[in-house]
C-alpha cells in the first residue's frame, strides 16, 4: 500500500507556487490563506516565499507561515534583486528542483491565488502552451472598472497592449498582467536570466516568448487595488512604449541585441 501511494505521488506533476514579496507585511498571510489547496490535490505542490530584502516585518510573517504549514520554503534575499531579479531566482529554483509548472503570485494581494488551478489546468491539458496569464480586460472594460482599476491605468493598459499587438501581430488583451504560470519544459533552454531585473521583466519575457514562437494563453481574472503610485506606473509605461519599439527593431533585425539572440 505504501509503495502504491508513493508511486501515485511520484506520478503527479510537480507544481511550484512562488510568492514574490517586498514589504508585503500582513498581506502575505492573506495571500497564502487564499491559495485553494483542496483544488490542487492532483499536483505534487510546494509553496516558495521569496522575500526581496524587505526592511519591515514581511519575513516574520513568512516564517510564521512556514512554521504552521507543510511544503513551504522561505528564501530571504540578502540584498534587493528587483522585481525581475526575484522572479528569475524563483524560476531558477523551480528548474533546479525539476518542477513541471510554476505559478507566480504577488505578495501584495493584487492578484488572487484562487486562479491557480485554472492557470495550471491549461498547461496540464495543452502541453504546447508555454505560459498562461491572467487578463483583467478579457471580460470587457466594465468588468475592469468594477474591479477597481484606476481609469488612467486602464487607458494606459489598453493603448500599450494594442500597440504591442499591432507591431507583433498578436491579440493579447492584457500585456501588463502580473499573474503568470510557466510551463517550465518550454523554457529550460531559454535565456531568461539575461532579462531585466526591473519592473519590465514580464514585458521582456513576453517578447522573448514571441521571438521563440511560444504560445501564451490568457484567462479572465479580477484584481484588487489599494494605494496606486502613479509615478511608478508612468515610468513603467514610458519604458514599455520605448522597449516595444526596440523589440520591434530587434525582430526586424535592424537592431542587434545579445539579450535576445
Amino acid at each position: 500500500k505504501k509503495f502504491l501511494l508513493k508511486s501515485i505521488f511520484l506520478m503527479k506533476k510537480k507544481l511550484l507556487i512562488f510568492i514574490i514579496t517586498y514589504k508585503a507585511s500582513f498581506r502575505l498571510r492573506n495571500v497564502f490563506n487564499e491559495i485553494p489547496f483542496k483544488k490542487l490535490k492532483k499536483y505534487n505542490y510546494k509553496v516558495l516565499i521569496c522575500d526581496d530584502a524587505s526592511k519591515d516585518d514581511t519575513i516574520i510573517y513568512a516564517k510564521k507561515i512556514k512554521q504552521k504549514n507543510k511544503n513551504i520554503i522561505v528564501i530571504e534575499n540578502k540584498k534587493n534583486l528587483g522585481y525581475g531579479g526575484n522572479i528569475k531566482k524563483c524560476l531558477n529554483y523551480s528548474l533546479k528542483k525539476n518542477f513541471n509548472y510554476a505559478v507566480m503570485i504577488h505578495g501584495d494581494g493584487q492578484y488572487s491565488p484562487k486562479y491557480i488551478p485554472n492557470l495550471a489546468k491549461i498547461l496540464d491539458t495543452k502541453p504546447m502552451i508555454s505560459a498562461t496569464t491572467g487578463s483583467r480586460v478579457l471580460k470587457g472594460i466594465k468588468s475592469v472598472l468594477d474591479g477597481g482599476m484606476p481609469f488612467y491605468k486602464l487607458i494606459g493598459n489598453i493603448v500599450l497592449t494594442n500597440f504591442f499587438n499591432l507591431l507583433f501581430m498578436k491579440n493579447y488583451t492584457d500585456a501588463h498582467t502580473g499573474l503568470w504560470a510557466y510551463n517550465l519544459k518550454q523554457f529550460k533552454k531559454t535565456k531568461f536570466n539575461n532579462l531585466t531585473n526591473g519592473y519590465n521583466f514580464d514585458q521582456e519575457f513576453r517578447f522573448m516568448s514571441v521571438l521563440l514562437n511560444k504560445n501564451i494563453k490568457e484567462i479572465p481574472i479580477k484584481t484588487k487595488y489599494g494605494d496606486e503610485r502613479s509615478q511608478v506606473h508612468i515610468k513603467y509605461a514610458i519604458n514599455f512604449f520605448f522597449k516595444t519599439i526596440l523589440f520591434f527593431l530587434i525582430k526586424l533585425k535592424i537592431f542587434n541585441s545579445k539579450k535576445f539572440n
